[in-house]
């Protein structure tokens, strides 16, 4: 589990590099990288290992997300502004991603996600899951549309334990991100990160996603 947490720590730090330092300067991005390193290190070992989960890829991520989060803050950014890098580091990462190359990711990931989500919603119901793990109930409305409810987020559970819930709820808003350059449908009017009682997502694959965060998410949590 570290490994794939180093790794993607090391490929996002890499790949934002460019758009950091022209936010910034390089001295900003090399302090940067010092402190999320450091903020990494400081909690790694206690980052609970949630097994074989339909969610590791978005678990996965969530250490860095907070050693991002507390280094930006460190060097002075307000919580939003400090999301709003994250997202731009999100975006450079997956931005560049030959359509080709997207499409054949979004058939694997998403497929294999659909395919053992009734499994994941019967270890959730029976309470079997890792509790740092997400609890979900999922639907398959068609052929190519698929929802999923999210009563418990593994994310606000491991940002909760390391004190970086100020990443909610604009660390939900990735998901627009991620569903528009994936191409696949992504709707939602609730988050658990906004306070209601569960994030009600729905996919449509093939689908169009408008990213687009100039024009706020009131509509679209």
């Amino acid at each position: 589990m570290k490994n794939k947490i180093y790794m993607n720590f090391k490929v996002a730090l890499w790949t934002s590099r460019r758009t950091i330092i022209n936010e910034y300067s390089k001295e900003f991005y090399k302090t940067f990288c010092k402190l999320s390193k450091d903020n990494l290190e400081s909690i790694i070992d206690e980052v609970p290992n949630i097994g074989d989960s339909i969610f590791n890829v978005s678990y996965y991520f969530c250490p860095s997300y907070i050693a991002w989060y507390k280094a930006y803050l460190e060097l002075g950014l307000k919580s939003e502004d400090a999301n709003k890098m994250i997202w731009e580091m999100n975006e450079t990462l997956v931005k560049p991603i030959p359509k080709i190359f997207m499409k054949l990711i979004v058939r694997k990931y998403i497929g294999d996600f659909i395919k053992k989500s009734p499994k994941h919603e019967t270890l959730s119901l029976k309470n079997e899951v890792h509790k740092f793990d997400w609890k979900i109930r999922c639907r398959n409305i068609s052929k190519t549309t698929f929802e999923i409810d999210i009563y418990e987020c593994g994310m606000i559970k491991l940002c909760k334990k390391f004190d970086a819930m100020g990443l909610f709820p604009m660390m939900c808003r990735m998901d627009y991100l991620f569903a528009h350059y994936m191409g696949t449908g992504f709707e939602r009017t609730k988050t658990l990160g906004d306070g209601d009682d569960c994030c009600n997502c729905k996919y449509t694959l093939p689908g169009k996603c408008e990213w687009a965060p100039e024009k706020g998410f009131e509509n679209r949590k």
